[in-house]
C-alpha cells in the first residue's frame, strides 16, 4: 500500500504541531505544503510526517516536526529578513527558511549533507535565495556578513559568542542549549544599546552541533 504523503502532511500539522501551540498561519502553511518526505532519507521515508526525530547520517537527526514548528514560530522571520541556519542537515528546515524570509545561507560541515541537500532543495525547485555552505560554523569566518535572524539546529553546551557576532541590531538566534538530558529551546534577542535578553521557550533533546557538546571528562 503506497503512503498518502499528502494527507499524513495534513495530519502532522492538525494533530502535533497545531496542538504544541504553533499558531502561526505562515509557519502552518509552509508545514502543510512543503513535502518533508522529499527531505528524508529514502530509509526513513515512511516515518517522514511522524513525531519523531529522524537520523540523517554522521550521528545527526532531522529534529521532530513540532520543534522545527516553534523553532521557525520563535524566530518570526519576515519577508525581508537574511537568515543564517547553522546544520543544514536535510535542508527541510533551510526549504521551510527560504519560504518565510528574502535569503538564507546554510552552513553544513559534512560535505555528503551539504551536496545532498543542495540535491534536494533543486528537485524541489527551490535554491534561488538559498546559498549552502560547506563549512564549519565554529570556525566560519563570514567577512563581515550580518544577518536578521541565526537558526542553530543542533544542540549547544552554551550559545558561542561568534553566533551573536552575526547578528544585526535588533536580530534574534534560536538555539538548544544544555547538556543532555536537561536542554532548553532559547531564543536570545539583541537591542541596540542595550545587553541580548534570552527567553526560554520549551525544553527538548537535540544532538549536539560538531564541535559544540560539552567537553569530555576524564576520570582517573
Amino acid at each position: 500500500m503506497t503512503l498518502d504523503y499528502a494527507k499524513a502532511r495534513a495530519l502532522m500539522v492538525e494533530q502535533q504541531v497545531r496542538p504544541w501551540d504553533v499558531l502561526d498561519a505562515r509557519v502552518l502553511e509552509v508545514l502543510a505544503t512543503l513535502p518533508r518526505d522529499a527531505f528524508v532519507p529514502e530509509i526513513h521515508r515512511s516515518l517522514a510526517y511522524a513525531d519523531l526525530a529522524l537520523p540523517i547520517g554522521h550521528g545527526e537527526t532531522m529534529m521532530k516536526p513540532v520543534v522545527e514548528g516553534r523553532m521557525l514560530q520563535a524566530l518570526d522571520l519576515q519577508p525581508g529578513d537574511d537568515v543564517l541556519e547553522i546544520g543544514t542537515g536535510s535542508g527541510f528546515i533551510t526549504a521551510c527558511i527560504a519560504q518565510l524570509a528574502r535569503s538564507v545561507a546554510s552552513l553544513e560541515i559534512h560535505p555528503d549533507l551539504a551536496v545532498s541537500a543542495q540535491a534536494r532543495l533543486a528537485a524541489q525547485g527551490l535554491g534561488g535565495n538559498i546559498d549552502v555552505i560547506q563549512a564549519d560554523a565554529m570556525a566560519w569566518d563570514a567577512n563581515g556578513r550580518k544577518f536578521d535572524a541565526v537558526c542553530v539546529t543542533g544542540a549547544v553546551t552554551a550559545i558561542p559568542a561568534s553566533f551573536m557576532e552575526w547578528l544585526r541590531p535588533g536580530g534574534r538566534l534560536f538555539a538548544v542549549r544544555g547538556v543532555a538530558p536537561v536542554m532548553e529551546a532559547v531564543l536570545v534577542s539583541t537591542h541596540e544599546g542595550s545587553a541580548p535578553t534570552t527567553t526560554s521557550l520549551f525544553e527538548t533533546e537535540l544532538a549536539y552541533l560538531a564541535g559544540a557538546g560539552p567537553v569530555p571528562r576524564f576520570e582517573f
